[in-house]
C-alpha cells in the first residue's frame, strides 16, 4: 500500500466551506511528488474530499488570536490533512 496525501486549506473551520488553498503529493509514484499545476482545487470543500474516500486524518486547532492581534497576517488556519491508501 501506498500513501497520497491532500492538505486543503478551506475559508472556516467546517468542512463544508470553500477551499482557498491546497497541496497534493503522491507516495505511488504515478504523478508528480506534487501536484496543483491548475488553478482549480482538487475538490471544491473538504466534504467533497470525503464524499470521493479520501480519509479526513488531522484538522488543525481552532486558536484563538491574542489581543492585538487580530489583524496580523500569518499563516491559513483551517487546514486538513486527508489521506488516500492505494495498492502498488
Amino acid at each position: 500500500m501506498r500513501q497520497q496525501v491532500l492538505v486543503l486549506y478551506l475559508s472556516t473551520s467546517t468542512l463544508d466551506s470553500h477551499v482557498v488553498g491546497w497541496s497534493q503529493y503522491d507516495g505511488t509514484g504515478r504523478t508528480h511528488p506534487t501536484t496543483g499545476d491548475s488553478d482549480e482545487p482538487p475538490y471544491p470543500t473538504g466534504l467533497a474530499a470525503l464524499l470521493d474516500g479520501w480519509r479526513l486524518f488531522q484538522a488543525s486547532q481552532l486558536l484563538p488570536p491574542q489581543a492585538g492581534h487580530e489583524y496580523d497576517v500569518s499563516f491559513l488556519k483551517h487546514e486538513f490533512f486527508f489521506e488516500k491508501l492505494e495498492d502498488d
